[in-house]
Formats: structure tokens, C-alpha cells, sequence
């Protein structure tokens, strides 16, 4: 039982990773019916950015603020870098192929995925890089009776905040009203006087900063990263936003908690190795039962 318990905590906090960047896969299909395939390689850039400020003033940080003021400013850095980036990348890459329909910003996503990955690799080179040790918060204890570390509590607390806040902007605020319905159809929510390149601003600053978020606390967590990394994850997060709804933001939170759950069962009782092919098996199974995902998607109702 103290195995199970200790495999349930590892996969919610994998699955947190997941949850985190599936939203902003989720937020981005919901509004602009657009899979962003670069979101992951988002992932791994606000990771590295993280990682180069830990390192490039590892002793001032820790100095001045601490080790968890230290890795709170890292997380904040990834936070706006990224989010930046993802209103960049919407500028740069999306925009300009708007009117040229779906197929032409799959495409372009593919090609920001290609150029970041290898941007990454550009600047901090092939080889994976690890966090050091002496910024990476390794208190470990018990919580009601199971060997926890502070960084996994801070972990969990931190992004099941962050989804809450999320959760709450999207359903019960007045913007959030308008992102809904941007997502529903945008001509008519343009002639109710709803700003849509407000709303698109948004989704491309807030959901590549939560994966840069995500990618700082992963880098902490594992402490290795590669330039490589974001597809794996892209990958995954994308199959959790499918597993819950694709276009739902509490199905993508729960996809993703799911999704790391599952992966964590399955390496403890069964094989590592499997994990993955037993992941999508069990995604694979819930398509064929709810095609839509266990939440659903998000579609105008016709009346």
C-alpha cells in the first residue's frame, strides 16, 4: 500500500507537467481551432531558460533571496520569457497565414516546432544539461506517513493553484465570458464587441507561459534536460488534452492528472518500459468509448 501511495504522489506530480502545457494546447485549439505543435518545444525553452539564470547567477540568487526565492524568480523569468515568445511566435509564424486556412498553420506549427528545437540546440548545445544540485530544494519528510519532498509539495500546491486561477478566469470572469465565446464562433462574438485580437493575445502570452512554468519545475524535479524534450512532452500533453476534451479546460487539467497517473502506476507495479504503449492503449480505449474525450468538447449548441 505504501508503494501505491508513493507512485500516486510521482504521478500527480508528472501529471501537473502535463496539465500545465495541455492547457495551453487546450486554450489555443478552443479559440483558434489550431494544434499548436510548437507549444512543447515551448515547454523545453522556458526549461532552459530557467536553467540559464540559475546558473548564470546561481550564487547571487541564492544569496540574496534564498533557495526558493531563487527558484521562484526562475520560474517567473520562464513565466514572461515565454509567454513573450508564444505572442511572438503568434505575430510572427500564425498570423501572416491566417486566411490561408487550417492545413497552412499545422504546417507552420510544425516549422516553429523545427526551428525552436534546433534554436535550443544552437544555443546550449546538443548535450543535456542538469540543474545543479545546490538551487534544486532537497528536504525530504513525511506527510501522513508517506516520504515526500518539499519540492514535490511545492510542486503540486504551485500548478493546482495555477489551474484554479486558470479555471476561474475562463468560466466565472467577464473575459472569460468572451474568451468562451471567441472560442464558440469569433464572427459573431466580433459583432457583439468582443475585441478578438484581445483574446487571441492572451491565449498565446498566458498558455506558453504556464509550459514555461511547467518546464522550470520539471527541470527541478528531474534535474536533467535536452534540447529534445519538448516534442516527448508536447506529445503527451497533447494526448492529455484528447483524453479529456480537447477544447476543455477542466478536461485538460484532468487529462493531464490522469495521464501522469497512469504512467506512474503502470512503471511501479508493471514495467517503465511499457508505460508509454500502455498510455496510449488506455487513450486509444477511451476514444472508442467517448470519441470526444471523458469531458467533451466545447461546440456551439444549435438552437
Amino acid at each position: 500500500m505504501a508503494t501505491f501511495f508513493e507512485q500516486l504522489i510521482n504521478g500527480l506530480t508528472i501529471g501537473s507537467f502535463y496539465a500545465l502545457v495541455a492547457l495551453g494546447y487546450s486554450m489555443v485549439y478552443g479559440v483558434m481551432k489550431l494544434i499548436n505543435f510548437a507549444h512543447g518545444d515551448l515547454f523545453a525553452l522556458g526549461s532552459y531558460l530557467g536553467y540559464t539564470l540559475l546558473i548564470a547567477s546561481s550564487s547571487w540568487v541564492t544569496v540574496h533571496f534564498g533557495l526558493w526565492g531563487g527558484m521562484a524568480i526562475a520560474m517567473l523569468f520562464a513565466f514572461v520569457g515565454i509567454g513573450l515568445a508564444g505572442v511572438l511566435m503568434e505575430r510572427i509564424a500564425y498570423r501572416p497565414v491566417y486566411p490561408a486556412g487550417r492545413l497552412s498553420l499545422v504546417v507552420s506549427a510544425l516549422g516553429m516546432s523545427i526551428f525552436l528545437q534546433n534554436g535550443i540546440m544552437a544555443i546550449w548545445g546538443s548535450r543535456p544539461q542538469a540543474y545543479p544540485a545546490a538551487v534544486v530544494p532537497s528536504t525530504r519528510f513525511s506527510l501522513l506517513g508517506l516520504p515526500v519532498t518539499s519540492l514535490q509539495v511545492v510542486i503540486l500546491l504551485l500548478s493546482f493553484t495555477l489551474m484554479l486561477v486558470i479555471w476561474f478566469i475562463v468560466e466565472k470572469t467577464t473575459f472569460g465570458a468572451a474568451i468562451r465565446a471567441t472560442a464558440l464562433d469569433r464572427s459573431t462574438a466580433t459583432l457583439m464587441g468582443i475585441d478578438v485580437r484581445v483574446v487571441i493575445f492572451f491565449i498565446f502570452a498566458l498558455g506558453p507561459a504556464l509550459g514555461g512554468i511547467a518546464g522550470v519545475m520539471n527541470g527541478l524535479y528531474y534535474r536533467a534536460i535536452s534540447f529534445n524534450m519538448g516534442w516527448t512532452y508536447g506529445l503527451k500533453a497533447f494526448t492529455a488534452t484528447i483524453l479529456g476534451g480537447i477544447g476543455n479546460i477542466p478536461g485538460a487539467m484532468i487529462g493531464g492528472l490522469l495521464l501522469g497517473l497512469m504512467e506512474s502506476l503502470f512503471a511501479g507495479y508493471i514495467s517503465g518500459a511499457w508505460k508509454d504503449v500502455f498510455v496510449f492503449v488506455i487513450l486509444i480505449a477511451v476514444l472508442l468509448w467517448r470519441p470526444t474525450g471523458l469531458l467533451g468538447e466545447k461546440t456551439a449548441e444549435k438552437v
